[in-house]
């Protein structure tokens, strides 16, 4: 690119370049863009034929070089909206996905609004579940944990910048942070992607740890299932994200070590994503 060119002529250029990547190749070229020139993106569609100097011009293509090479917007821009919540991201912590907020519909189902509940959320990486549930169930204490203490670090930050006080993040493997303690709900978005499964070449920027789990991508599901029971209380429900195609092992998991009441939610696509179940009662 020249070093004197319009803010309309570099979007252009940049939204072409793009389209090989994605499929808002435009909306990605606006976000980078006013990224680089620290305005908002109003400004671009008000001013298409100002002229950007050489450093916002670098900064731009420095950008759009990483989004090129496959980098997810969220790392590049270092947030991504959740539940209406602009949350930072970090390479410690996966993107998170919109069909996730299926979990916290779920969860928020089975939880008065004026419910005064104990919520464990396992594997928190950003917060964002965790985060979901606290805003909108402001009397209920809410905990995450997760084994990597970047992610946990982000989490704080988030619930910071939120403003949510019924929300604490501790470090630790999935319950070993909160033994001891009983908790009326629980849920986790744990890895669930095989280790073989080429899916995992497209997600290379997003931590690993948080998106294998072994030979059938269940190690992390069998690890909660056999762990959460020392957690919940009798009576409580354990919500569960998996592979569309994961519903039937991931009940017959459940099955085998007790609960009951296990059940399925499908998105809007007709996909099976989260199953649900309760710890058996006294």
């Amino acid at each position: 690119m020249d070093d004197a060119l319009t803010i309309g002529a570099v979007l252009a250029a940049g939204s072409s370049q793009l389209e090989r990547v994605s499929d808002s190749a435009r909306l990605e070229a606006e976000l980078l863009l006013a990224r680089a020139i620290d305005m908002p993106r109003s400004f671009l569609f008000a001013h298409p034929e100002d002229e950007l100097d050489a450093a916002a011009i670098e900064r731009f293509e420095a950008s759009l070089g990483r989004r090129l090479a496959g980098e997810p917007m969220a790392y590049i821009c270092g947030e991504k909206e959740f539940w209406s919540m602009m949350l930072m991201v970090t390479p410690a912590t996966l993107v998170p996905r919109p069909e996730t907020e299926l979990l916290v519909e779920q969860a928020l189902m089975r939880l008065p609004r004026r419910a005064e509940c104990r919520l464990l959320d396992l594997g928190t990486g950003s917060g964002a579940i965790a985060l979901a549930l606290a805003r909108e169930r402001p009397m209920c204490e809410v905990t995450g944990t997760d084994i990597s203490e970047a992610a946990i670090a982000v989490a704080i930050q988030n619930a910071r910048q939120q403003l949510l006080p019924n929300v604490h993040f501790v470090h630790g493997d999935w319950t070993g942070p909160v033994r001891g303690r009983s908790f009326d709900l629980v849920v986790s978005n744990p890895p669930y992607i095989a280790d073989s499964d080429d899916a995992l070449k497209a997600l290379g920027f997003e931590p690993r740890s948080a998106l294998a789990a072994g030979a059938d991508g269940l190690d992390a599901m069998r690890s909660i299932v056999d762990e959460v029971p020392q957690v919940i209380r009798p009576g409580g429900s354990l919500l569960l994200e998996h592979g569309a195609e994961q519903h039937a092992a991931v009940a017959s998991l459940l099955a085998g070590h007790g609960y009951t009441e296990i059940a399925v939610a499908t998105d809007l696509a007709g996909l099976q994503r989260v199953t649900s179940a309760k710890w058996p009662g006294w």
